[in-house]
């Protein structure tokens, strides 16, 4: 089969499209004959050789898929050959066929896309499980989402909304503002001409936000922790801008603040199943009647894996960046 290959450690020039062997399902698997998949950050820090895929899976890059099941183990339920599915994978996406559990497979809805249903696993999962399962998240609390244009954050921004929470985000232009407003965001900071603390403070009359969700690490930790409010919680979902940070305790204190880390990739697969149960519960019906959905930047052939890595790197798009097999 054809997949992109990372020819050793370095920037976008290293993913090239190869000839690799074609997995086998085992017997909880299906064999999926992939149409979409999507980026994420964790491919661009798998293919710099920062983020190793865990022990047993699939060295080739992404982690989200949607296509038609090729074979099927003997303990699947519930799917058929052909059948079009769509879910989270520990790696291999970037390729023809790949393996996924079947507890972990959905199906398509009949009027969606492959490429719209490759847009929402990773994002929305992803959303959910900081947002409201770990953040509490609640009608009427306020939330700062950082990179709101991203697909994590734009899917965030829809689902916080639709539950009745006011929702601020930072990007990094006016224009990525707009679009966010459309999908239900209350103000937006553009990071590069704003102290978002400040801004915050401003917005909220110094009130500050119950929920902070950061991709950043380092270099917003101080600041996530002064506009959070009494019994506020701070989300640590990436480590974009570092790993180190000073920690003010007496502040965490007095304040009573929680700080939740997530990473969904290197989980159990029990505890992976239950994430996507939840998804499934809470935010599909959501998703299947339109309330919200996936932002599609750009949809690009598998081949130019290396200028969608140019493209996400660059931080111009808003939403999902797609691969189209």
């Amino acid at each position: 089969m054809k997949a992109i290959v990372k020819t050793s450690d370095g920037g976008p020039e290293v993913l090239k499209l190869s000839e690799v062997e074609t997995p086998k399902p085992k017997s909880n698997q299906l064999l999926i004959n992939v149409k979409s998949t999507a980026l994420n950050r964790a491919d661009t820090l798998q293919r710099k050789g920062l983020y190793p895929p865990p022990m047993g899976e699939s060295e080739i890059l992404g982690l989200e898929l949607s296509g038609v099941v090729e074979e099927k183990g003997a303990a699947v339920k519930g799917f058929e050959l052909g059948d079009r599915v769509f879910g989270l994978v520990s790696g291999g996406a970037y390729a023809e066929y790949a393996i996924i559990d079947y507890r972990m497979a959905m199906h398509i809805p009949e009027d969606w896309s492959f490429e719209k249903a490759a847009a929402v696993p990773e994002v929305f999962f992803t959303a959910n499980e900081t947002l409201f399962k770990l953040g509490s998240l609640s009608c009427d609390e306020s939330v700062l989402i950082h990179a709101g244009g991203s697909g994590v954050g734009t899917a965030g921004i829809q689902m916080a909304n639709n539950a009745g929470a006011k929702v601020f985000i930072t990007t990094g232009s006016n224009q990525k503002i707009e679009k966010a407003k459309m999908l239900g965001c209350t103000e937006g900071i553009n990071y590069k001409t704003h102290d978002f603390a400040e801004s915050i403070k401003n917005l909220t009359e110094g009130k500050g936000v119950d929920v902070v969700q950061d991709f950043i690490g380092q270099p917003y930790f101080e600041k996530n922790c002064s506009i959070l409010k009494p019994n506020g919680r701070l989300l640590i979902v990436g480590l974009m801008g570092g790993t180190e940070a000073e920690i003010d305790l007496g502040l965490i204190l007095r304040k009573r603040l929680q700080i939740f880390g997530s990473i969904m990739r290197p989980l159990p697969l029990k505890e992976k199943i239950s994430i996507t149960q939840r998804f499934v519960d809470r935010w599909l019906p959501l998703l299947k009647t339109g309330v919200i959905n996936p932002v599609i930047d750009t949809i690009m052939p598998l081949e130019e894996a290396h200028e969608a890595h140019q493209h996400m790197e660059s931080n111009g798009n808003f939403g999902k960046i797609i691969l189209r097999i």
